[in-house]
């Protein structure tokens, strides 16, 4: 596997009409939907209302990463954080992750709540939450 070119492939779309979304899924109530590419509807399977979800998606719209970037003050944060301690959407690979409760499937679409994603953020993957026991 050659390690500097990685690719990663879109698995669907995420769809909200919200103009704004919250900063972080912890404090989101935003519902939407996601969309998935109709040949994933099969992995989709065991997926059922009240579950929550992990899911990984591309920061699609943020700032271009440069070195500067490493360090910073979020603006919810007193202090300047590095940036591996913090959700900032700036980094080295623009990859984010939200817990989302599914509300109902159909098809190949989610219906989600506690979105922090913009409308039309690309998804990559879908993982099951597991808790801490």
């Amino acid at each position: 596997m050659d390690l500097e070119h990685i690719r990663l492939k879109a698995i669907g779309v995420v769809k909200n009409d919200a103009a704004e979304v919250p900063r972080h899924w912890t404090v989101s109530d935003l519902r939407g939907q996601l969309v998935l590419d109709a040949e994933y509807e099969g992995g989709l399977k065991d997926i059922r209302p009240g579950m929550r979800i992990v899911v990984i998606f591309l920061f699609h719209r943020s700032r271009e990463y440069t070195p500067d970037h490493l360090r910073h003050k979020p603006p919810h944060h007193d202090q300047v954080k590095g940036i591996f301690s913090t959700c900032s959407p700036v980094r080295p690979n623009p990859i984010g992750m939200s817990v989302l409760t599914v509300e109902s499937v159909d098809g190949s679409v989610l219906a989600v709540s506690g979105i922090d994603m913009l409308d039309g953020t690309p998804v990559l993957d879908i993982k099951p939450y597991i808790a801490a026991t």
